[in-house]
């Protein structure tokens, strides 16, 4: 399952967030979302998790939680709508 993680700090780094959803389960990938100019974090990416029930207890349990002093969002991710 794709995992949306949004407000993350601008400092966290992947393997930070890889860390926080290994606590739920098998974590497959992990991408945070970096400005191409910049190559700064844009405080958001994704978590890959196999296993459709950890990734929702890591889902309904990390939602709502604060790291470094930001509150995460955390549901599934939704398929990427295309513009034409």
């Amino acid at each position: 399952m794709n995992i949306f993680v949004g407000n993350l700090d601008f400092k966290l780094d992947e393997s930070d967030l890889e860390k926080i959803f290994e606590e739920y389960g098998t974590v497959s990938s992990v991408k945070i979302i970096v400005d191409k100019f910049t190559g700064r974090s844009k405080g958001f990416g994704f978590v890959t998790m196999e296993n459709k029930v950890e990734a929702n207890k890591a889902i309904k349990e990390l939602d709502g939680t604060t790291i470094e002093s930001r509150q995460m969002v955390v549901n599934e991710a939704k398929p990427r709508r295309t513009s034409y």
